[in-house]
């Protein structure tokens, strides 16, 4: 009927208008609401637009031609997109729906309704509208779902980048298979797979659905997650002597598609110490959830002492991003400087539990979503002079997290704390040390000594693009140590810029930071510059 309508429109256009009229005015009976159109084109086409919105009875009332316009009168008739609605026995049962009830937006009802049986795994379900009658300009329909075929997940297919872990496979399928097949679950295996260290998605995940079994095929590829980490740092030492410091971070992962790690650290701080620390990661022994951890620390203070340290861990997957571990310590510390009296000789022999939960990022610039990892140890030490045996407890905690607050603002928040806890006095050599550029930063590299520690910090970001962020951060802390019978409060602020280049991430910090109670110096100012390269 609405067709024919505006072909008299049309008509009736051609036939009295003459060409250089422009103005049509279409007014709504029951409003007398105005719209403007150019031409006659313009107002068949704002008629038929009203079908689109349910007026299906339409109609003209008058066509009339007023000086420079035409002006034409419409109807629109009843909005078949309010109705009186009869449920089914079956939407009243699973969606707890009434029998009957008045809408005044049937479409968005039924995309309701085919929403809800999307959740349950019906893909494929069919929303019916049946016409049963129509009283006083109100239609009224009865909605009845054909669900057909519930779909849940079946299997995952690779393409791609095949060469993963066959336990990787298997641990997305003990999470997802046999789940229900719809838009949540898709989005967590998406989720899953944009934050895994290892690999990232190609594309979304794309689903086959035959006869009998539903298939989400992956599209996978390789990550660049070799890195090279250097840093380098100006400030000074405790005689308030100019020196450099730095840092170099080699760390070679998935060389053999086994999403294994070999990371090698070597640290040289203004106080003449040096750090090296070798560590080897194999996550799925046996194509098993287990993994092995292999790492050893050796530390060197100039001429004085220098200690090793041995720490092989087992541990168990819990998810994707969760494990938790059993490791054990050995560490040996020897005297190098026979006047040295602050150190002593001693052995370490532990056990001690571990938990880790990493998310990754989905911004190249931000290493991690959130981090957080918690250690335990019980530790029996053994001093070689005295022969004296002590059983010590050390915990170690920290945590990290990228808030985003709106548009290009995040706000990057962390947390540390250690405790080193003993009946007997303990030495410099076993004490942690901490501070620099990935700790308390505005202090030299590990050059604040303790048997306790805690800080905590915020650092605001903002992102120019997903090439570069200006950082401002603060940080607030305390420590305590016992030898010295000194408990300060600690605070430190800074600024820095990172981008990339094409060698990789470039990172610049300036920072500066002191103890509460003493002068602020600006001679005590560090700056840190860094690059990560992936490869």
């Amino acid at each position: 009927m609405l067709k024919a309508i505006l072909y008299l429109v049309m008509i009736f256009s051609t036939a009295f208008l003459q060409a250089q009229q422009k103005d049509f005015w279409l007014i709504d009976k029951d409003s007398q609401k105005k719209n403007m159109v150019k031409d006659s084109t313009a107002a068949v086409k704002f008629l038929d637009s009203l079908a689109q919105t349910s007026y299906f009875f339409a109609k003209l009332e008058s066509v009339e031609k007023k000086d420079n316009r035409t002006e034409i009168v419409y109807d629109k008739g009843p909005n078949f997109n309010q109705a009186q609605v009869k449920f089914s026995d079956s939407l009243q049962k699973e969606l707890n729906y009434p029998k009957e009830t008045f809408v005044k937006n049937l479409d968005s009802l039924r995309q309701k309704i085919n929403q809800n049986y999307r959740n349950k795994g019906f893909a494929f379900n069919r929303v019916k509208t049946k016409f049963v009658d129509f009283k006083n300009n109100v239609a009224t329909v009865q909605i009845s779902v054909n669900t057909s075929q519930q779909r849940r997940i079946n299997s995952f297919v690779v393409r791609g980048y095949e060469r993963v872990p066959k336990r990787f496979i298997k641990n997305l399928e003990k999470t997802y298979l046999n789940k229900i097949y719809d838009d949540n679950n898709l989005v967590s295996i998406n989720r899953d797979l944009q934050g895994h260290n290892f690999v990232s998605l190609e594309k979304p995940p794309q689903t086959l659905f035959t006869k009998d079994s539903t298939q989400i095929f992956l599209f996978l590829q390789k990550k660049k997650v070799n890195n090279f980490d250097g840093m380098l740092g100006f400030g000074n030492d405790k005689s308030d002597k100019f020196t450099f410091n730095g840092t170099i971070n080699v760390a070679l992962r998935n060389m053999f598609n086994g999403f294994e790690s070999i990371g090698l650290y070597w640290q040289r701080n203004p106080d003449r110490g040096q750090t090296f620390d070798l560590q080897t990661d194999i996550p799925y022994v046996f194509n098993s959830n287990v993994g092995v951890n292999f790492g050893v620390n050796i530390y060197r203070q100039d001429s004085t002492f220098a200690s090793v340290k041995f720490r092989p861990s087992l541990y168990l997957h819990l998810s994707q991003n969760q494990k938790i571990g059993l490791r054990g310590t050995f560490e040996s510390s020897a005297v190098l400087d026979s006047l040295y009296t602050q150190a002593q000789d001693f052995t370490k022999k532990g056990v001690g539990l571990w938990y880790q939960y990493q998310t990754g990022s989905e911004i190249p610039l931000f290493l991690y979503n959130t981090h957080i990892r918690a250690e335990f140890d019980f530790i029996k030490s053994t001093y070689d002079k005295t022969n004296l045996s002590v059983n010590q407890l050390r915990y170690f905690v920290t945590g990290k997290h990228n808030l985003h607050l709106s548009g290009n603002h995040y706000l990057n928040l962390k947390a540390e704390s250690a405790l080193l806890s003993a009946k007997n006095d303990l030495s410099v050599n076993e004490l942690f040390r901490f501070g620099g550029w990935n700790s308390f930063r505005g202090f030299n590299e590990l050059s604040l000594i303790s048997d306790f520690y805690a800080f905590a910090g915020a650092e605001y970001r903002y992102l120019v693009n997903d090439q570069a962020f200006f950082d401002i951060f603060a940080q607030y802390g305390s420590m305590s140590n016992k030898a010295l019978n000194v408990s300060p409060s600690l605070y430190s602020f800074g600024l820095g810029f990172n981008f990339f280049l094409p060698v990789g991430l470039m990172s610049f910090q300036i920072s500066n930071g002191s103890q509460f109670g003493v002068p602020f110096k600006f001679a005590e100012t560090k700056i840190h510059w860094g690059i990560v390269s992936r490869f």
